[in-house]
């Protein structure tokens, strides 16, 4: 399996990408020679969840540097080690930020092909995670992450459980305080 399909790109376009393969460094050869090495279902699975997890960090138009090391931890955690984790978020960063509109429907999909209910839940998570990684959530991403969950076919009750536990999170960001914030300030 070529590194291009691994990333989910055509035959011709894994023809067309070996060619400036051959024009990386060493280290980078060495990784993409490991990522070949993997299953070709989990190689697939772990590309479509880089993918999400870029288009989940890209919803509010830009992806910043705490959010790619925390899409970073998702893949080291999801079985990739780190060179891998590093090669392929940066991948998967180009790739949304390039097509990405036009490609996040039918990678989430994809995914939900290809994965048990429980990684569809992990996933719907490390997308939560992503999200609230620079800690500014926007109604632009909260928006990404429901279309997330329902791509995924996670239920509506199911993608509130996950929310709820971003919950504090969550409306911190929109401008509405926490419980503890009103606890204890007398009224003004």
């Amino acid at each position: 399996m070529s590194f291009m399909r691994f990333l989910g790109g055509h035959p011709d376009e894994a023809a067309t990408g070996s060619a400036a393969l051959t024009a990386e460094t060493e280290a980078v050869r060495h990784i993409v020679a490991r990522l070949e090495t993997l299953p070709p279902e989990q190689a697939r699975l772990l590309a479509s969840m880089a993918y999400v997890l870029a288009r989940a960090a890209y919803a509010d138009l830009k992806i910043s540097d705490i959010e790619t090391a925390a899409m970073e931890k998702e893949l080291i955690d999801a079985g990739l080690d780190q060179p891998q984790a590093v090669l392929v978020v940066e991948m998967a960063k180009m790739q949304e930020m390039a097509i990405g509109g036009t490609s996040d429907y039918l990678v989430t999909r994809e995914f939900r092909e290809h994965s048990t209910p429980q990684e569809r839940l992990g996933l719907l998570r490390a997308c939560y995670h992503i999200a609230v990684a620079d800690e500014s959530i926007t109604s632009m991403e909260n928006a990404t992450l429901l279309e997330i969950a329902s791509e995924l076919d996670i239920g509506q009750g199911e993608a509130a459980q996950v929310r709820a536990e971003f919950a504090d999170m969550i409306s911190a960001r929109f401008g509405f305080g926490t419980v503890s914030d009103s606890e204890g300030s007398a009224p003004t």
